[in-house]
This record gives structure tokens, C-alpha cells and sequence, in this order.
């Protein structure tokens, strides 16, 4: 199993060179919708594309995934893997920073949090980057396609940092409350980007919390379970973070359908209990 989550990773490296250089002219959106009903960009489309091409090609992977497509695709036997090719795409046209979110499962998909073996993300930033948990979390440059260690990853022990997404007017006046805490304390500092990897990124760093809530209108949140909650929770978890929907850990989730969303809270341990306690 190593050697296939060791493949995968390889193979997302290569991608990821791919899906860099062919982000400039693929700025522009398309007239397709994505499962969940959103207008997807030309960059979303062909970064799934080269994804699956890698991916499906390996001996170690059995199943591909993505919020662009409606079902799995088969590919044999072994691996389950999940993207999402091209995590807060919006911020293209801006030129703010977007990433690939990968979850890698010993089970059939849709699969609970705990049947990951591997997640990481790869960041498009002023470099790129790639951050993998498997029984620890490792930064990697990745340049010409290959992927070279740059160091072990662990949350701070001090968080600094807090984003959270939605509109405040959609909030539940629990999760609100919680915010206005954080704020009036004065004890952190707000980092918001839009994307995110970038978030989730600023949280390993600096060590903070970062989340996306339920929200009226959506009560299970925005972000997707499979492609987006699991793989981050697994992440922060393995770096001696801890993972939340508001009640307990993301990996604890039932995962009933492919493309089900979550709400989504990562961040220092001490932080995610502050939260639960107060949202519950």
C-alpha cells in the first residue's frame, strides 16, 4: 500500500506541473456546471482531465472521483481516489492562489473520513507546493513535475490565524457569537483568502483555525465531504491538529453520498474545542 500512496502522490506531482502551466489561458468560465450546480472554468475541466489521466493509469489506484464529475470511475482494483482538481478556482481570474485537494482510501467511494490512508493538497502560490499525511505531514517543492521534501509539517502550538467563510448574515447567531469572541479578544489575526488550500495552509503554518460553517440556506455547509472535508481533516489531524463539523471529528462523518457536503472546522485542538462547545 505505501508504494501505490507513494505512486499517487508522484503522479499528482507530474499533474500539477501540467495543470500550472496550462492555468493562464483557461482563466475564462465555460457554459458547464459542475454535480453541484456550479459554473465550472475551462482550468477546472482540464485539471480534472490530467488528473484522472495519471491517476487512472496506475496499478495502485482502482477508483477516481471529482467535484467535476457525477460518478467514480473505474479503473480495476486497489485505491479510491478523490480530487478536487482545482480548489477555489474563483480566485483565478484575480490571480489569488488556488491548489488540488487529494484523499486517498482503502474503500469503496463514498467512504467515512477513516477510511483514508493518505490526503495531501498541492498550492499554487508563488512556488508550488505539496503537502502529504500519511503517518506524519510533508512539505514538497514540486518543480519540473517531481516532487523533493522539504520538511516535517506540525500545527503551531500557539494558533495566531482565523478565516472563516460564508456571509456573516448567514451564520447561525451561535457560530456568530464564536466569531465576535475570537475578534474581541483580539487574539488572533484574520486570513481570508477564498481558496481553500490557502486557508487550511495558513493554519498549518501559523497555527490558528480556519472553517466553513453551516449556513441558512445550507445547512451542511458548502464544502464537499469526500474531496474537501476529509482529506484536510485527515491532514490537520495527522499534523497534531484536530478536525470538526461542529459536533465532532470530520473522519467520525457518514459519508452517504459522493458529492454530500459538510460543515467544516480545522485548527488547533485547543481552538476546535472553544468552537464545538460553543456551536453545540
Amino acid at each position: 500500500m505505501t508504494d501505490g500512496v507513494e505512486a499517487v502522490f508522484d503522479a499528482v506531482a507530474a499533474a500539477a506541473a501540467e495543470v500550472r502551466a496550462g492555468l493562464p489561458e483557461r482563466r475564462g468560465y465555460t457554459d458547464e456546471t459542475n454535480p453541484s450546480g456550479e459554473t465550472v472554468l475551462a482550468a477546472d475541466v482540464y485539471a480534472d482531465d490530467r488528473l484522472e489521466d495519471r491517476l487512472t493509469a496506475l496499478d495502485a489506484v482502482g477508483a477516481y472521483a471529482s467535484e467535476e464529475r457525477d460518478g467514480v470511475v473505474d479503473a480495476g482494483t486497489g485505491l479510491s481516489v478523490t480530487c478536487d482538481p482545482l480548489d477555489g478556482s474563483s480566485n483565478l481570474p484575480t490571480g489569488n492562489v488556488v491548489g488540488t485537494v487529494v484523499g486517498v482510501y482503502d474503500d469503496d467511494l463514498p467512504a467515512r473520513g477513516r477510511a483514508l490512508v493518505a490526503a495531501g493538497y498541492v498550492l499554487y502560490g508563488p512556488v508550488t507546493t505539496m503537502v502529504v499525511a500519511r503517518d506524519d505531514v510533508t512539505e514538497y517543492l514540486v518543480e519540473d513535475g517531481a516532487r523533493e521534501p522539504v520538511g516535517d509539517v506540525q500545527v503551531p502550538a500557539e494558533p495566531s490565524v482565523y478565516g472563516f467563510g460564508g456571509r456573516v448574515s448567514d451564520w447561525t447567531p451561535a457560530f456568530r457569537e464564536f466569531v465576535r469572541s475570537i475578534e474581541s479578544a483580539g487574539e488572533l489575526k484574520l486570513r481570508y483568502g477564498g481558496a481553500m488550500v490557502g486557508d487550511v495552509n495558513q493554519v498549518l503554518t501559523r497555527g490558528g483555525v480556519f472553517g466553513y460553517p453551516a449556513v441558512d440556506g445550507s445547512p451542511d455547509g458548502k464544502l464537499r465531504l469526500q474531496f474537501e472535508g476529509n482529506p484536510v481533516a485527515y491532514v490537520v489531524e495527522t499534523a497534531g491538529g484536530a478536525s470538526s463539523d461542529g459536533d465532532g471529528s470530520i473522519l467520525d462523518r457518514p459519508a452517504d453520498r459522493l458529492h454530500g457536503r459538510t460543515p467544516v472546522f480545522v485548527g488547533n485542538e485547543t481552538t476546535i474545542d472553544r468552537l464545538e462547545s460553543a456551536v453545540e
